[in-house]
């Protein structure tokens, strides 16, 4: 029997044996008219966007607060609260000209502006945003609607760093916790939150739960057994193509920007060597992956940004697979044993979730067709990520979310990234990226840095500080009764503050 029919015929058996399970079928009442039911894996660990970093607490905080700059499909800066004006390349007006009231009544104005980002920037407050705004020299509140940045050096990428939730003045110098009790502007308010779920509450009355469902599979049970009404990614393929087949589910998709790669360690004396990494990036098959394990719900990236991001390259599309220059690759390489006839062997690290082993486990069947030997080292996320943050690795294999500015290139890749200061986890030095982000940052416009971009993800590329493999699309799984839900590129949940449930 194949596998994927085994892994199907198994995922049947399992959703069988939990639909009639005593323990389960007693958890929680059906889904009420005025609650609109959420599954998540673990609960928001921060709602004071000063503080958050994990990728569903940005995705919440921005349902509870409102900031001064968006960004449009292209990922261009937009306005929301607020209009910008460039005085000079070192000085910013901004205008609010939108109205927006936080929950406790006061008027959101020029001065909570200036608070909250003077907050962000006092080294004390240990905020991890602070480093993209170090060049703030001075914030200048002109009048309740306007507010003066000026920078100590250009910074052509500044408007598109001024995301954060705006907060309340009064709140942050009366040292309020906004991670226990969040307060903004938004059109959600916050309700509680246990370990169990969080509640936020939508001005028509409509409640927000995001409940906490560990299991990918008992969260497909759950909402096939009206206790839950929507789902957004992280299920296994087989579960994806499970909810497709169910009547009373509707599977929505979207192209997505997050960024699938295999990261190598410049350290390693294998690793270090060009040839082996080319001989790599020849070896693995993207397309047959993709069509394997996402049943084609991906497309084949190069550059670190999607094409249609304003600094992205449409001509980069990653490397071909062809064995035949794999093997003559390999052939170049100086490894241990090579003179003995022995193979050449690599440890691959990768976290316990089992569609990233079944991923790692790909990688092995194909490295093995040119004479790699690929040893799997699978651990919990804690460990997995501190050991490549410690560069104890020679593989590994991760996805960047969300990605939205092209300063990520200064902080994945430049020599002086190395962690603890960065995240160029490969610890990658290359004086020629170097000198692009550098000149990338000292870019006149917007323009000259989208060529300069453009031209730094070419050579990326060509030198494999890591291996591009793909965009993963987005997908949500809803009951049918729930209308109007929306996916975003970048897994925004903004959509949870219109979708409504039909009744009856």
């Amino acid at each position: 029997m194949p596998e994927s029919i085994k892994r199907r015929s198994l995922l049947k058996s399992s959703l069988g044996l939990l639909a009639v399970s005593p323990f389960l079928s007693g958890c929680e009442q059906p889904s009420q008219a005025n609650k609109i039911l959420v599954g998540v894996t673990t609960r928001p660990r921060m709602l004071d966007p000063r503080r958050a970093t994990d990728a569903l607490s940005s995705r919440v905080n921005r349902l509870l607060y409102r900031q001064l700059i968006d960004f449009n499909e292209r990922s261009e800066p937009v306005p929301d609260l607020a209009n910008w004006q460039v005085i000079s390349n070192q000085h910013y007006r901004f205008t609010l000209d939108k109205p927006s009231v936080f929950k406790h009544g006061k008027t959101l104005d020029a001065h909570d502006v200036a608070t909250t980002y003077q907050s962000l920037l006092d080294v004390s407050f240990g905020s991890p945003h602070r480093g993209p705004l170090k060049h703030i020299a001075r914030i200048e509140v002109l009048n309740d609607q306007q507010v003066d940045f000026h920078l100590s050096e250009p910074d052509a990428l500044f408007v598109g760093r001024l995301t954060l939730g705006i907060l309340p003045k009064d709140l942050i110098e009366s040292g309020h916790d906004f991670t226990a009790q969040p307060l903004g502007s938004g059109e959600a308010e916050f309700v509680e939150m246990n370990e169990q779920r969080l509640i936020l509450r939508r001005p028509d009355q409509i409640e927000l739960h995001f409940v906490v469902v560990k299991d990918a599979m008992v969260r497909v049970l759950k909402l096939q057994k009206g206790e839950l009404d929507c789902l957004q990614n992280d299920l296994s393929p087989e579960l994806v193509s499970y909810c497709e087949a169910q009547p009373d589910f509707e599977v929505t998709w979207q192209k997505g920007t997050s960024y699938s790669y295999i990261g190598f360690n410049f350290d390693d004396p294998l690793l270090s060597q060009s040839v082996l990494r080319e001989a790599i990036a020849y070896t693995i098959n993207r397309q047959q992956i993709i069509d394997a394990i996402f049943d084609g719900q991906a497309r084949l990236a190069g550059g670190l940004l999607v094409p249609e991001h304003w600094a992205g390259n449409a001509a980069l599309s990653g490397w071909p697979h062809n064995l035949e220059k794999a093997r003559a690759l390999i052939a170049q390489v100086d490894y241990p044993g090579k003179q003995e006839g022995k193979p050449l062997v690599l440890s691959y690290k990768t976290s316990s979730d089992p569609t990233r082993i079944r991923l790692a486990t790909l990688y092995q069947a194909q490295l093995k067709r040119v004479g790699i030997d690929l040893k799997i080292q699978s651990y919990d996320w804690g460990t997995f990520y501190s050991d490549i943050v410690q560069g104890r690795f020679q593989m590994f294999g991760l996805a960047w979310v969300g990605i939205k500015s092209p300063d990520i290139f200064q902080y994945v890749f430049a020599s002086d990234a190395i962690p603890p200061n960065g995240a160029n986890r490969g610890r990658y030095r290359s004086d020629v990226a170097d000198q692009l982000i550098q000149q990338a940052g000292q870019a006149n416009s917007v323009a000259e840095q989208a060529l300069v971009y453009q031209e730094l993800q070419a050579h990326l590329q060509q030198t494999l500080p890591i291996l591009p493999l793909w965009y993963e699309n987005q997908y949500a799984v809803t009951q049918r009764h729930l209308q109007g839900y929306q996916l975003f590129a970048d897994g925004r949940l903004d959509s949870l503050l219109w979708v409504q449930k039909k009744v009856g």
